[in-house]
């Protein structure tokens, strides 16, 4: 495999992990929303799974630049790198918003 094709696929094992975490997160609103608080906390973990996937592969990526095996940076890396942050970003807040949506049920008793 290329080094081009080796870091479109690290690029694409974020994206794809990034992108289901955060729509794992908007599915813990939907259902901190229902009142459904079991599954809203499954889901924020299902969100924490993907986000770890993604994490250790941008570690096995820092680690290669630790060691001197410096990549290029291309636009696709970049965005990679933007939808992890973003997906990390968008997880805190779903957690805040699971929390509030228990607080208002409590209230509402």
């Amino acid at each position: 495999m290329s080094e081009e094709d080796a870091q479109l696929q690290m690029a694409m094992k974020l994206i794809v992990n990034g992108g289901n975490a955060k729509s794992l997160a908007f599915e813990a609103i939907e259902a901190a929303k229902k009142n459904d608080f079991v599954g809203a906390q499954q889901k924020l973990k299902e969100a924490d799974d993907a986000l770890v996937k993604a994490h250790h592969s941008q570690t096995d990526m820092l680690t290669k630049e630790a060691n001197g095996e410096h990549e290029t940076v291309t636009l696709m890396m970049v965005h990679a790198q933007d939808h992890i942050m973003n997906a990390i970003t968008f997880r805190d807040l779903a957690g805040e918003m699971v929390d509030l949506y228990k607080r208002l049920a409590k209230k509402s008793d």
